[in-house]
């Protein structure tokens, strides 16, 4: 937690960066509100856009781009820039290639910017208002894909009263490839390192855009979830960035890959673009080709999402997450925690959909698979359905628990029951019967799968660009508007507790999860429903 001397300064700069609004380049924004707004950072000064009941900012560098002899070092600070530059348009994403037909290839290393939505009062900030919550949201993407400008700010910003700020990162090759001859304070984490760099460019400007650098919020989801463990649990790097965090579909305490596994990938991945003499590797790789990198990526990681996740054993992140929850050995700030009902059941989608068949006939194989010596035992307590449902109830069954998957509801709830000794913590889970398909059409499938949760944040997120119509069911609009009222009174004030919705009680224990579902928001026995002291006796070292 930040101590009162710490909070003092970060009042003080909000009340001077709220000040900047009305600075000689943004005195014409200030006096005619159809005029463009303007903001002076450090840097310079932008000009952005006005939407309904916000305003724009896109396409801010937040750190130089990592080109040259900068492509696999720690981000560097951006050039200042002369005159006002336009920040009215998203810059391209990270280099990756397209994934799941849902994410847009990119070969762009000029990739570190980050765009600020603000609801429009907050433009008029001055010492008689005060400053907004801010929440700064890192993208998911399993750390080879994703860009902030899949997710459209302005109706959580403007609903939920808060600045909303997204950010790029480098991914996959570029962002988390480990190497022997890499920098050791970071090696495979420099993408953790480009986050941390976008936290301390709102740390220092968010004030001029009438938010509070002692009130940030890090929220991500799913590879943004497992960003913001990895700032938790390493409070050497991240203590002081942010005051509280919300952890979306991802178990904070999941075994992360050790340091000599990732620079063994590593070493694979540059013997085969020839660059496999260790004294020469690091500026052989510099010398490659976005192309010739990403081809590389593609073959060493394959279907393996944990190719170049970012390993443990660094400055960066210099523990297991089990470990730093267990011993309080984090940034102990208030924590929203949860995930979504059915998580799995999006993976054993796109297995269908590339062609595996399941059946009663061969659900135990399927479970021998996943569970090895245990799969009897599973069975029992699972037993198969019919033909037509056996796919759905392998999606339910996973999404309790699956050894190795961050993505389940039991691993949800071990990281709430390790860190709620230490911090305040909210758990909920996501359970809309009536969320809208992630996938691309033609998609029948719905419901409370891994990402579903994030077109009620972000209505027409695009990775929802393929769904005709509205992205949710009228009945689900409703609980979306109540999901942003949580989340950002959470950010305001570290407690989920709007007025007039059902309480979300501090999690003590399994009977305090907050279930997210239209008609049905209130508390119920999370572990109970995931049969959660069936897998701990079945996996004591991993929930135990």
């Amino acid at each position: 937690m930040q101590d009162s001397g710490r909070g003092a300064i970060c009042r003080v700069i909000a009340v001077l960066g709220a000040l900047a609004w009305l600075a000689p380049a943004a005195a014409s924004a200030a006096a005619e509100r159809s005029d463009p707004p303007e903001v002076r950072t450090d840097n310079g000064v932008l000009r952005g856009a006005r939407g309904p009941g916000v305003l724009e900012f896109k396409g801010i560098p937040f750190a130089a781009p990592p080109l040259g002899v900068l492509r696999f070092a720690p981000p560097r600070p951006a050039d200042p820039w002369p005159g006002v530059r336009d920040a009215t348009a998203y810059r391209s994403p990270c280099p990756q290639v397209e994934r799941y037909g849902q994410t847009d290839a990119s070969d762009d290393e000029d990739c570190l910017y980050l765009n600020v939505t603000v609801p429009t009062d907050a433009a008029a900030a001055s010492a008689g208002h005060a400053p907004k919550p801010v929440i700064v949201w890192i993208h998911g993407g399993a750390y080879v894909g994703g860009s902030a400008d899949i997710y459209p700010l302005d109706y959580f910003a403007r609903l939920g009263d808060v600045i909303l700020v997204s950010i790029n990162y480098r991914l996959g090759v570029f962002g988390f490839l480990a190497h022997p001859a890499f920098d050791r304070a970071h090696d495979g984490s420099l993408g953790l390192e480009d986050q941390r760099a976008a936290l301390r460019w709102v740390r220092r400007n968010i004030g001029a855009f009438g938010g509070d650098p002692g009130n940030v919020t890090v929220a991500g989801e799913s590879a943004g979830a497992a960003s913001v463990c990895m700032q938790l649990i390493a409070p050497g790097e991240a203590a002081g960035l942010f005051a509280k965090a919300i952890v979306q579909s991802l178990g904070c305490t999941i075994e992360l890959r050790a340091m000599d596994a990732a620079d063994a990938t590593g070493t694979e991945l540059a013997a085969l673009v020839g660059c496999g003499d260790r004294a020469t590797a690091v500026t052989c790789l510099r010398g490659k080709s976005v192309r010739e990198l990403l081809d590389a990526q593609v073959t060493v990681g394959g279907s393996n999402v944990r190719a170049f996740a970012p390993p443990v054993g660094s400055i960066s992140v210099p523990r297991q997450g089990r470990e730093a929850f267990a011993t309080g050995q984090f940034v102990r700030v208030p924590l929203l925690n949860g995930g979504n009902r059915e998580e799995m059941g999006l993976y054993v989608t796109y297995e269908v959909r590339a062609g595996a068949r399941y059946t009663r006939g061969n659900y135990l194989e399927r479970l021998r698979t996943l569970y090895g010596d245990h799969a009897a035992d599973v069975a029992r307590r699972y037993p198969p359905p019919d033909d037509a449902a056996v796919a759905g109830a392998l999606g339910r069954l996973e999404s309790d628990f699956m050894p190795g998957s961050p993505l389940t509801n039991c691993l949800f709830l071990e990281t709430a029951r390790h860190a709620a000794r230490y911090v305040a913590v909210y758990q909920y889970e996501f359970a809309d019967p009536d969320a809208p398909s992630v996938l691309p059409k033609p998609a029948p499938e719905k419901g409370p799968v891994h990402s579903a949760e994030l077109a009620y944040f972000f209505p027409h997120v695009s990775f929802n660009r393929f769904i005709d119509g509205p992205d949710l069911a009228p009945g689900s609009q409703p609980l979306s508007r109540q999901m942003v009222a949580y989340w950002s009174e959470f950010a305001r004030s570290g407690r989920p507790s709007p007025p007039g919705q059902p309480a979300w009680p501090r999690y003590r224990t399994s009977r305090d999860v907050l279930r997210l579902e239209p008609g049905r928001v209130g508390t119920f026995d999370a572990a109970r429903a995931h049969q959660c002291r069936f897998w701990r006796a079945l996996y004591p070292a991993t929930l135990g």
